[in-house]
Formats: structure tokens, sequence, C-alpha cells
């Protein structure tokens, strides 16, 4: 029998009651099968994976992180300054493991279901991603799919940690892993108490042409709630346009008064943007912006790890934290 047929098989016959995420054991003791719930299903993992295959951002980088390269992860399409398809993070763990960059997927047209069949995967782990129910059913024919706990693109990087790590087998040392990463960012925040009690809302990509709305990422957004591991705080103006389920909001900026509670505004782009809103006579007025307590991240590899995941945080924690700190000593 096929490997395909042989997961699909097992995927459709189990019958065993499914644990809950948090209960799921699986470290170097685990018991198999390993059953682990998610918002697109249940998955069950019969054996401990040997072929493992990741798909959509960063997933990879669990498995990296625990010292297993992948047979195949998704191209970057973002962020890559060389065109080699690997963030420098991602290039430089690999290179540290003494390894040659596995099947690289493209995605810019979707999941490469072929491809990813062509691996021959024992698991595809998806828990940062935004798999549809017809993505995950048809992932689900080729191997066991570990996707999101509740929604698509929401999951934080503990959570990704959590969930792809079980899927490995190795809760443990996922755990372990989170509290390394958490350790790191608690002694970097530490050296910087300028952070506490600030506030940071991150607009997203603003064009210079029309600064008419002002865009920016919820407190769902994986790069808002980061700012909370950072010390800082979510304004009150971006908490209650934050909507159950979306990830942006948009004010006109008529309404600029509104963001008078916020110290620090974080964004992409380069100078020309900077100076773009500094010339703006509606939004130059927001404190942030009159305090020069804004950050440009531009699209450099800084720009790319704002949204944090498990290899890039470490890479630029201490550089991110930084400009964070010298804008909130620049907020009155």
């Amino acid at each position: 029998m096929s490997r395909f047929f042989r997961h699909l098989v097992q995927m459709s016959a189990f019958c065993l009651a499914a644990l809950a995420f948090g209960d799921v054991r699986a470290d170097e003791t685990t018991v198999y099968p390993v059953v682990i719930k998610h918002a697109l299903g249940t998955t069950t993992i019969e054996r401990k994976p040997e072929r493992v295959v990741t798909v959509a951002w960063a997933n990879h980088e669990v498995p990296l992180a625990l010292g297993i390269v992948p047979v195949g992860f998704a191209r970057a399409n973002f962020g890559d300054d060389d065109g080699d398809g690997l963030l420098p993070w991602v290039a430089a763990k690999l290179k540290e493991l003494g390894a040659e960059p596995p099947v690289l997927f493209d995605e810019g047209d979707g999941i490469d279901f072929e491809a990813v069949a062509a691996t021959e995967p024992d698991v595809i782990l998806a828990s940062y991603s935004g798999l549809s129910q017809a993505d995950y059913d048809t992932l689900s024919q080729i191997a066991p799919v570990v996707a999101y706990p509740d929604g698509p693109w929401s999951t934080d990087w503990r959570d990704t940690i959590r969930l792809n790590s079980a899927g490995l087998g190795m809760a443990a040392e996922g755990d372990a892993l989170i509290k390394r990463i958490e350790g790191e960012i608690a002694g970097v925040v530490a050296a910087h108490p300028e952070l506490h009690g600030k506030s940071a809302m991150f607009v997203t990509h603003l064009d210079t042409t029309n600064l008419s709305v002002v865009n920016f990422y919820t407190a769902n957004d994986t790069r808002v709630r980061f700012f909370a591991d950072l010390g800082l705080k979510s304004p009150k103006s971006v908490v209650e346009a934050s909507k159950p389920g979306q990830f942006a909001a948009g004010v006109s900026a008529e309404r600029v008064d509104a963001f008078d509670d916020v110290d620090i505004v974080v964004t992409y782009g380069s100078q020309p943007l900077l100076d773009a809103v500094k010339a703006d006579p509606l939004l130059s007025r927001m404190p942030a912006v009159t305090n020069n307590a804004i950050i440009m991240l531009g699209r450099n590899p800084l720009g790319t790890a704002a949204n944090p995941t498990p290899l890039s945080i470490s890479w630029i924690l201490k550089d991110y934290v930084d400009l964070l700190a010298a804008a909130a000593g620049k907020s009155k």
C-alpha cells in the first residue's frame, strides 16, 4: 500500500477519544497515537514522524529550532533579500545544523499539493497558517495535518511552538524552547525600563500619495500581541477598534485625535514615508509623530521579523527593543 493511501486509511479509521491540546504528551515518553484537536478537526499521529513537512509561514522554524530539518517547507516570499527562498535566520539555522535547504514550496498561488505529496511526509505542520477547510482536507489525504487552534493567521509564537512540537512528538522540548525564548526576551526588556507603561500601535503599510486613512493592526494581530512581551501595552484606541476575528482596522485621518493615547507608532516604510507623515496636516498632529516617536521598519529582515516567529525573535530582539526604547524615550 502506498504511503499516501496508508495515511488516508489511518486518518479515516481512528476511533480513539480525542485528547485536549493542552493534554498532548509528546516528548521522549510519548504514547502513540497522539491526538490533537484544532480549529479544522482532529488529527491523529500514529507514530513518531520521520519525514516532516511544513506549509505556510514560519512553521518550519519549530522543527529547525528543535534540530530537525524538514524535507520540505514554504519558500520565503517576503523579506528574502538574496532570493534564495530563505529568511536569514532560517539560513543561519540550516548552516548551524550542517544541512542544505530542502525542497522549497512555491506558495505564491496557494499550497502546491503535488509538491507536498512528492516529499512523502509523515506529518504536515501548519499551526500558523490560513488553511481553508478544503486545504486541510486535501492535505490530510497526504499525511496528518496540525492546523491552527482558533482562527487563520492568529496563532501566536508560543502556540505555534506548542502545536508543532506536539506534532513532532516533542512537546517537552517545545515547552523548553518557549521558556528559553521567554528568558531571552525578559533579559533584553529588563535593560530598558523606559518601555514600561508606554503604549504602541502598529500601523499597516501607508501610501505616501494617500494618507486619508490610518490603517492599523488590531489587538488580535500577532505583531501587536508581541508588544506585550516587550513591556508595552496597546492603547485604548486600538483595543476598542479590535473586533473579534479582525486583524486590521482603519480610521479616517480626520479622526486622528483618537490616537492621542499612542506613545509609539511602528510601521513599514522608510524616510520618504516619514517625511510625508510629518508634513501631513492631520497625521502630524499625532503625539507620537510630533515627538518623533515613530519607527520605520522598511522591508528589511527587521520589518519581516516584527511578526514574531520561533527563530526570528532571537535574531532581531535586541535591535527591535533598542528601536522601541529610543522611541519610548522621545514620548512625553
